[in-house]
């Protein structure tokens, strides 16, 4: 559990459960003030501000001391007002704060900075999904964030703004590139299949695809395509809680298997129209650019290596060498092709308010971020988010709507330039020539920047709508109905131009190729429920029982052209002389389930929750489609025990223990039965099909099983407080591709392999309140987390496909690898040992060093500073794992290298780091170094500990006037990285795509 938001930042929370219902009884106050007997002379209006130091509190309660009646509630600016007599004591009152006591003494302005009653946070409830559970009494695994953590960091994508902040969340970013995806998992890889370990994404109860959008059609087969979670403005979100163990997921039956991420967007409260107005601008730098070789020592590494095969003659190709180029120049390709700084500019605006009866809340956001590469690529992106919620007057219905709208327009290269900026040649010629032209040097190059004629658009367009009306059939008996709706549209282009080729090949716009895909997906779902919540003695029960109807829609259509009359009509697919209908599908997929929970609370000391969920899947065929999954857990909370209660120590105690199913069918559609796809191929005329898959309806679920016992400790009226976790999951039933002889016509089978995945692990989480007084406090959160995932069984593994790949006992994620024993002194090359003794080195009997690639450890220390109107906010993210060093091609060839390498094998009696050099043409130095790329001496530690994020902001005291306040701010991400690694970016650690930015931000908040 991360404690620290729940701390610094759940004061959101008690607005949204708390002041609806306060402001319910202001009517109430108001009438018995007007109606008090207290002489008016006697009285002045006292007024002002009620605030955590950071933002205002509406919903707060403040009475007076001298007449309990006369009580006034903060509006949702915070502001109040009330009359008193000059000698008269407020009573300021809030759930999660300390009382505060003021004396008027004649003032008629009185600010008040309320500070946060630890205690009484554990009463806050949490969001469990179908229901809420009050932190004190939760006995399932839920880690959360809120808005006020999200709004500390500059991250266009809220999984960006979850790296470090949640015990047991791993988040890895993919791209520096705009848009770009971020791979999580949740308490390690339970599946196989490396695409069937996403959790499931719930935003408002509305259940969101978390498939990457785009096709290898159209991104060139590039690991960064569109995220689908870019969708959601994070500005818009009021909290994100993340759904480990049995008994939190069990309830989503096969779709928590590997987690539920819970997205809550803001909503309006009942107060004066609130405006909010928020703008920023920021700059992206490449985190870190490696440390190559400069010409001098590069030409010198290319020299010895031709000397060392031989070669006097330089050939005529050797263009670095042979003195074509000039072997004077040096160019800093990092720098020019991807050091360059991208602009970054952010417009947020919301209105909202409402009575008691009805809130509203409306915003719009507007996006742009340019890119690091050296030419007009822009990621444009726009957002509009509405809710409203409405109670009748007789308080039994409500009704909860929100829709979000977003569109994205993402213009990129359709190359990514980070591995040529890497590999070329210090010497290599200028990127124009005199005339402003891309420079081709006489033919002796391909010039990067012509990649960059190959273009990537993407429009998306993509809704999001969701009702829930709820009814209190009696005082403890509510029925609902939660509607959903998702319509997403995505459009992508690749043009290949004739001119991203040298002119010397005389290629017009007959070559020109553009290649196309629409993506269209809808979904829709009604999930009706029923909540009975009654008294049993001393024990209190609450009881639910729903159903789900799903159903989602998808369509795709990838299509290309070839030859163009003129490039100018290349987006025109109508033009092309040859168009070819690459795929065009439609795919259902329906789901149905019946859920339901029990929970029994005695005395809030012990406390038992039992979910269950019956799931059908169309994933699955007749007989298989419906599978069973439950949960229990159990909490004690011990210092609510008679001999603990008055503990001056020991604040809170709470001992849970959970076991539970879930499963999974994330394997895609029709798997279970024949499919034919259309052929290009025709016999008379007519277009036949082709068969594309295998029929096979005996596969089922797989099933997780997943167990958690946690020890919550709090100390010292919970100035310390902390968590700690063991998980055991074990996941089995796989679903797997078992492999086909080649005589079956099909290379796999989808079945289920009786093989099993384990994951078992640690997670901490400490909290500290440092500091605590009225104009300084210092909070400080930390989190660690260590997984260990170990395939547990694989029958007939030795004769199986990945045989070669898995080791039982070992993780899924290892790598095999030779073993490093030196370098051969008589011919210079890299030697690994010999396992079977057969005098030759093999891949299938010699790469028997096992290395698991998967972080030892990873976490995150954050510390929260306010003084006065000053607050500091930072990360540091920090990850224990090892990874494979930057080895781009063989030492010597036409290839730079990192500058530290420098100690190259020359003569048996002097030692080296490396072996001897060659431009490619031995065949035995080739072969060694191949193998040593895949050989344990390859590895590097790649541990860092990492500035994540950094806040600095103040509120300006008194600014414009009373009715408008300002706030203005910096954000920094990923401004420093302390890492041994020297492959780049230790966090993405492909070293031919662009890593993650650094990026500088500042803005102002003006709320009227």
């Amino acid at each position: 559990m991360n404690y620290f938001s729940f701390y610094k930042g759940g004061k959101v929370l008690y607005c949204l459960i708390l002041t609806g219902l306060l402001l319910t009884f202001s009517t109430v106050y108001s009438r018995n003030f007007r109606n008090s007997k207290m002489p008016p002379y006697q009285q002045h209006l006292v007024q002002g501000i009620v605030s955590d130091g950071s933002s205002p509190l509406p919903g707060v309660t403040i009475t007076l001391k001298s007449n309990k009646n006369t009580v006034v509630i903060t509006d949702y600016n915070g502001h109040y007002s009330i009359a008193a007599s000059p000698k008269d004591t407020l009573i300021v009152s809030f759930i999660g704060f300390k009382t505060y006591v003021a004396s008027v003494n004649g003032r008629n302005t009185i600010d008040i900075r309320m500070q946060y009653d630890a205690t009484t946070l554990q009463e806050v409830r949490v969001n469990a999904g179908y229901y809420s559970v009050k932190e004190s009494e939760r006995t399932g695994s839920i880690a959360k964030i809120t808005s006020k953590d999200i709004e500390k960091q500059s991250s266009p994508n809220v999984l960006g703004a979850m790296q470090g902040r949640m015990a047991g969340v791993e988040i890895i970013q993919d791209s520096g590139s705009p848009g770009g995806a971020f791979q999580i998992k949740i308490r390690g890889q339970n599946s196989l299949r490396s695409d069937a370990n996403q959790p499931l994404y719930i935003i408002d109860g509305v259940p969101y695809s978390s498939e990457t959008l785009g096709a290898t059609l159209t991104s060139g087969g590039s690991p960064t395509m569109t995220s689908p979670l870019n969708s959601i403005n994070p500005t818009d979100i009021e909290s994100v809680e993340v759904l480990k163990d049995g008994d939190a997921t069990a309830i989503y039956g096969s779709r928590g298997a590997n987690g539920v991420v819970l997205i809550s967007t803001k909503k309006g409260r009942a107060g004066k129209t609130k405006l909010v107005i928020n703008s920023s601008t920021g700059i992206g730098k490449v985190t870190k650019m490696l440390d190559l070789m400069r010409t001098d020592q590069y030409l010198d590494m290319r020299r010895m290596a031709f000397a060392n095969d031989g070669i006097t003659n330089y050939p005529a190709n050797a263009y670095d060498v042979n003195g074509t180029w000039d072997q004077n120049r040096y160019t800093d390709w990092q720098k020019q092709l991807i050091g360059g700084t991208a602009q970054i500019l952010n417009l947020q605006a919301s209105l909202s308010g409402g009575s008691e009866k009805n809130q509203f809340l409306l915003s719009g956001n507007t996006r742009s971020e340019t890119t690091v590469f050296p030419d007009d690529f822009k990621y444009n992106r726009g957002t509009v988010h509405f809710s409203y919620n409405h109670i009748s007057e007789d308080e039994k219905f409500r009704l909860n709507f929100s829709a979000g709208y977003t569109s994205q327009k993402n213009y990129q290269p359709a190359a990514d330039l980070t591995r040529i900026s890497r590999t070329l040649a210090p010497n290599a010629p200028a990127l124009f020539d005199q005339s402003g032209n891309l420079n081709w040097e006489n033919n002796t190059w391909q010039n990067p920047l012509a990649n960059y004629e190959s273009k990537f658009h993407s429009q998306i367009n993509d809704l999001t709508a969701n009702a829930l009306l709820s009814y209190n059939l009696t005082a403890n008996l509510v029925a609902k109905a939660n509607f959903g709706y998702t319509d997403l549209r995505n459009y992508e282009t690749l043009t290949q131009p004739s001119t991203m080729y040298n002119p010397s090949l005389g290629l017009d716009s007959k070559s020109s190729v553009l290649n196309t895909n629409l993506t269209l997906r809808s979904s829709w779902i009604a999930e009706p429920q029923i909540t009975w919540n009654f008294n049993a003695g001393r024990a209190k029960v609450e009881t639910l029982i729903g159903s789900t109807f799903q159903s989602q829609n998808t369509n795709r259509r990838f299509e290309s052209g070839f030859g163009f009359s003129s490039n100018s009509l290349i987006y025109n697919l109508a033009s092309a002389t040859l168009k070819v209908v690459d795929l065009s599908d439609e795919t259902i997929y329906k789901y149905q389930a019946l859920f339901a929970r029990v929970n029994y609370n005695f005395e809030g000391r012990y406390i038992l929750n039992l979910t269950a969920r019956r799931d059908g899947s169309s994933r699955f065929g007749p007989g298989k489609q419906f599978a069973s999954f439950g949960a229990a857990g159990v909490a004690w909370v011990f210092s609510n025990e008679a001999f603990l209660k008055n503990s001056s120590i020991l604040s809170f105690g709470k001992l849970r223990l959970s076991y539970g199913t879930t499963g999974n069918d994330q394997i895609g559609d029709y798997q279970f039965i024949d499919t034919y796809t259309s052929t290009a191929n025709t016999y008379q005329g007519i277009t036949g099909l082709q068969p594309s898959r295998l029929f096979n309806a005996d596969f089922g679920w797989e099933t997780n099983r997943k167990f958690e016992a946690a020890l919550e400790i709090g100390l010292l009226n919970d100035r310390l407080f902390l968590t700690g976790a063991l998980y055991l999951n074990t996941s089995s039933n796989q679903l797997v591709g078992l492999p086909l002889p080649g005589t079956a016509g099909f290379t796999s089978l989808t079945a289920n392999l009786d093989a099993s995945v384990q994951n078992k692990g640690l997670e901490f989480t400490f909290r500290s309140v440092n500091m605590q007084s009225k104009n300084f406090e210092w909070t400080t959160t930390f989190n660690i987390s260590a997984n260990k995932n170990k395939l547990l069984s694989y029958p007939g593994l030795e004769s199986s496909s990945n045989a070669n790949r898995y080791v039982i006992g070992h993780s899924i994620n290892i790598n095999k690898l030779y073993n490093y024993v030196g370098i051969n002194p008589q011919n210079g090359a890299y030697n690994f040992y010999d396992f079977n003794n057969d005098g030759q080195i093999t891949s299938i009997d010699d790469r028997q060093s096992l290395v698991d690639l998967n972080p030892k450890f990873f976490g995150g220390i954050q510390n929260d500073i306010r003084y006065k109107n000053l607050q500091v906010d930072f990360l540091f993210q920090f990850v224990k794992q090892q990874a494979f060093a930057y080895l781009p091609a063989v030492p010597g060839s036409f290839t730079n290298q990192l500058g530290s390498l420098d100690n190259f094998w020359q003569t048996a009696d002097v030692p080296a780091d490396y072996q001897k050099l060659t431009t490619g043409t031995n065949s035995v130095l080739n072969t060694a170094y191949t193998r040593f790329k895949t050989s344990d001496a390859a590895l590097e530690d790649a541990s860092f500990i990492r500035l994540k994020s950094i806040s600095l902001s103040y509120d300006i005291p008194g600014s414009f006037s009373k009715n408008v306040k300002s706030r203005i701010y910096f954000q920094g991400q990923n401004l420093l990285t302390f890492s041994p690694y020297k492959g780049g970016d230790p966090e993405f650690k492909l070293a031919g795509y662009l890593p993650p930015l650094k990026t500088y931000t500042v803005g102002i908040q003006l709320t009227f």
